[in-house]
């Protein structure tokens, strides 16, 4: 800008002020437009030296692009400046609008501050208006909109006329800083969608090679894998079931997308499916083959989507468990039944019967030790035993009268009882108080006053037992106490082979004569208990008769005929005694009946 007063030379330095701006449109990259925003400073605008700051992240400027001096360049570009160092500067000096100007006399105090900055070489000014070396003129760039943030600052030096711009060169200066940061703020918007472009791809790339990998992963996983619909109607329905998973149930893929895990899986672990968690839930549950077997499997879930606002869906692992299933069967029933017999141990048949016994007394009188020796032995009144008839003459056991008609022993009952309690309540009670507590035909406890002392309902079916030897109708849990007569000297005389072969025919026998949901057990040694439930006092001595007389008949061992008895004592299992003193009263009552029937025989000899 040579001579401002001049028309031509106005609007020839706005021509190349145009097209200065036009090329800041033309750049490909944000470097690039840097670049060109401090080219066009010398091109457009008649100064010889300019630099481009940028604002940063962290709101310090750093040089971004220099031009004219390439020693200068080297210098001081990529160097930062803190950003309070630069609102200092934009505050000092004169300002030209937005620009604003420092001349030499206010500048020497910027000589040591943290801002980048060159010196140029040159003599003092001898005019008021010509450039000073130390003069420095800043033209900050801001953000369009309504707010005006900080984009960056363009400095300018050594104009090539030699003077401070006048009102031209100074509005120019603005319009071109006006026109950079609209330049800037684009180059920086394609620089970030090109990044975002980038990044997307290589984004949908990393999810088309995922997908991919798990697609490999899921059809071709050695154990098997599936799909299902997460929550709504359709929660549970397979999607996609892998070939490991359709072989292991013997159903083609197609036929798989028909069902949900609760239409495979075995009634009895509907509630264990139910209750499995879907995200990191772990199951053990049989599922239905085509063949409609049933396979233990393990399932493990966990949930995955599409995308992260997409649907999910339920990822479920299953893995074959049916040998180790079987292994764990096999060790449980090993520690829980004899080895021998195949019957329940000795633990199994107290674990048996403590489940149905409960610390809290079913509100009836036992009997006794005292009232227990004074009771006809095992069962009967004892006439008997004193004829021999009934135990020595087989009659009453052969012709099956006293057991085969059934009735007693497998006949429903009916029947409540009552009993009143009279005590005090709590420490310092001065009243007594009357309780009537009463029990349902089903041993199911209630207080039929509905009060919450007791609870209407406990839940718990109560063991209870008859009281003496006559049948009065109560129906309880019978525990027969069986020791076999004769075994030793059997065991002792043939040897521990036919022993075993006898024990072994013994608990056949039992079992063959008790129901199905009876407890044939052995104790140990020659001693066996069964438990058989919802018996009277009738019924416990009618079946005893009839395993008595089951066991009698000649067993054959290698071609050779052995005979053993059997001695049966009756206990009852009753709520409030322990599984020891049920098992001890059923013993002691076995060796009662085994000590009156040897003094039967001693007296019919």
């Amino acid at each position: 800008m040579e001579t401002e007063s001049e028309p031509y030379v106005r609007l020839a330095t706005l021509r190349q002020l145009h097209q200065v701006v036009a090329n800041l449109n033309t750049a490909r990259s944000l470097a690039d437009t840097l670049q060109t925003v401090a080219d066009g400073v010398l091109t457009g605008l008649g100064y010889q030296l300019s630099c481009v700051n940028l604002v940063r992240a962290d709101g310090d400027l750093v040089v971004a692009a220099f031009a004219g001096d390439p020693a200068a360049e080297a210098l001081i570009t990529g160097r930062v400046g803190s950003r309070a160092s630069w609102d200092r500067r934009l505050r000092m000096g004169e300002a030209w609008e937005d620009l604003r100007f420092i001349p030499h006399t206010e500048g020497w105090v910027l000589v040591d501050d943290d801002v980048p900055q060159w010196h140029t070489d040159g003599p003092e000014p001898r005019f008021e208006d010509e450039w000073h070396p130390l003069d420095r003129l800043y033209a900050p760039m801001y953000t369009s909109g309504g707010q005006r943030e900080l984009l960056g600052v363009i400095s300018v030096d050594r104009p090539r006329n030699g003077r401070r711009p006048g009102a031209w060169g100074r509005e120019a200066l603005q319009m071109y800083a006006s026109q950079a940061a609209i330049a800037i703020s684009n180059a920086r918007l394609r620089s970030n969608m090109q990044r975002a472009l980038v990044r997307l791809e290589r984004e949908q790339q990393a999810l088309r090679a995922s997908e991919e990998s798990f697609r490999q992963a899921f059809e071709y996983a050695p154990s098997g894998m599936a799909i299902a619909e997460m929550g709504g109607d359709q929660h549970g329905r397979l999607l996609r079931a892998n070939d490991a998973l359709c072989r292991l149930l013997g159903r083609p893929a197609a036929v798989m997308r028909r069902y949900s895990f609760a239409d495979l899986v075995h009634p009895e672990d509907v509630g264990t499916l139910l209750r499995t968690s879907p995200e990191g839930g772990r199951a053990e549950l049989r599922l239905a083959r085509r063949d409609g077997t049933y396979i233990w499997v393990s399932l493990r879930n966990s949930v995955v989507a599409d995308t992260a606002d997409g649907p999910r869906f339920l990822l479920t692992h299953i893995e074959d468990i049916e040998e180790r299933k079987r292994h764990e069967l096999q060790l449980a029933h090993r520690a829980s039944h004899d080895a021998l017999t195949g019957l329940p141990n000795s633990a199994e048949l107290r674990s048996r019967l403590s489940a149905r016994l409960c610390s809290r007394p079913d509100g009836r009188v036992r009997a006794t030790a005292a009232d227990a020796a004074g009771l006809a032995p095992a069962y009967g009144n004892g006439t008997a035993y004193e004829g021999g008839a009934a135990y020595e003459g087989g009659a009453a056991y052969e012709g099956g009268a006293a057991y085969e008609g059934g009735a007693a022993y497998e006949g429903a009952y009916e029947g409540a009882y009552e009993r009143t309690y009279e005590g005090a309540y709590g420490p310092g009670a001065t009243g007594a108080y009357e309780y009537e507590h009463a029990y349902r035909a089903d041993g199911f406890d209630f207080d039929p006053s509905g009060g919450a002392g007791a609870g209407a309902y406990d839940g718990h079916v109560h063991a209870v037992a008859p009281v003496g030897e006559i049948d009065d109708g109560t129906k309880g849990l019978a525990v027969l106490f069986c020791d076999l007569d004769g075994f030793k000297s059997i065991n002792d005389r043939f040897g521990h082979h036919t022993g075993d072969a006898v024990l072994i025919e013994v608990a056949r026998r039992l079992t063959a004569g008790v129901r199905d949901g009876d407890t044939v057990a052995r104790l140990g040694g020659d001693e066996f208990v069964v438990l058989a439930d919802g018996l009277g006092a009738a019924d416990a001595a009618d079946l005893a008769v009839r395993l008595r007389n089951g066991i009698i008949p000649p067993i054959r061992v290698d071609g050779r005929a052995v005979r053993v008895g059997a001695s049966f004592g009756i206990g009852w299992a009753e709520c409030g005694m322990s599984v020891e003193e049920v098992l001890n009263s059923a013993d002691q009552r076995m060796y009662m009946e085994k000590r009156s029937r040897a003094k039967v025989q001693r007296r019919a000899g």
